[in-house]
């Protein structure tokens, strides 16, 4: 999967990008030169995007070499691609009052939609919630809001990195994101959550803030940064309750 969002529709950590790229023999690439990249290798690659705003890319799980299921879907202009499975998604279904043909994908849409519209709950509540391997990305082209989250379980793999212009890439293909971005590429971070706006935080532990690592490579170059749960700080306060509290705009207090 390939997700690549306009600089002006995220604010990713300044750690991400490295000073190394431009150093570097490989240089970033620009976001419709990683696109088309990325679809050119499978005849079945399917994209969707925005303008200059976003692009989301997919290749149907039996083109790839994942044991992992990979799903996309869209509903009322927003976009998932979800990669992995829920263990607890019947329960999940019925707890959502969803019909159930629901696949995981169409599953955190709708979620995502209750929680922006009307939902009491937190994102890092609702994440913590889902029992399985996962990870996504969603698009609310209505809202022009990117959120992204990897489970805790390490067993699904997401990078992320900073293109040419300035623009995130998110995939679970490193070798796709060392190609697009040079040195200025990291794992997103288990068991946390990402929103374009408001940044990156942990839904394993919410009252406690996320910290830059430095990273090298097998070089001996400074690439974008390791994001891990700083143990010594903490978030005085989460948003907990109604509209202001969701998965659309958490973090915005």
């Amino acid at each position: 999967m390939l997700g690549i969002f306009n600089k002006e529709l995220v604010q990713p950590p300044q750690e991400l990008n490295s000073p190394a790229s431009l150093n570097s023999s490989l240089k970033p690439k620009l976001p419709n030169e990683i696109l088309n990249h990325f679809i050119s290798q499978s005849s079945d690659a399917f994209s969707i995007g925005f303008g200059d705003a976003m692009s989301l890319a997919y290749i149907p799980p039996e083109k790839t070499y994942s044991i992992h299921q990979r799903l996309f879907c869209g509903i009322d202009d927003i976009y998932c691609i979800f990669l992995g499975s829920l263990n607890n998604l019947s329960s999940l279904i019925r707890q959502y009052g969803l019909s159930k043909g629901t696949n995981e994908a169409m599953f955190v849409i709708e979620a995502y939609r209750t929680l922006r519209d009307r939902g009491p709950y937190p994102a890092d509540q609702v994440l913590k919630d889902l029992d399985g391997s996962f990870g996504f990305v969603v698009y609310d082209n209505k809202a022009r809001t990117v959120f992204a989250a990897l489970g805790a379980n390490e067993e699904i793999r997401l990078f992320w990195g900073i293109a040419a212009d300035g623009s995130v890439v998110i995939s679970d293909n490193l070798d796709v994101i060392k190609a697009s971005c040079a040195k200025s590429y990291a794992p997103f971070p288990t068991g946390s959550m990402f929103h374009g706006q408001n940044g990156l935080m942990s839904f394993e532990h919410p009252k406690l803030k996320m910290k830059a690592m430095p990273r090298i490579d097998s070089e001996g170059v400074m690439c974008g940064a390791n994001f891990k749960v700083d143990n010594q700080s903490r978030i005085h306060s989460m948003p907990r309750v109604g509209s202001e509290a969701n998965w659309a705009t958490w973090g915005s207090h």
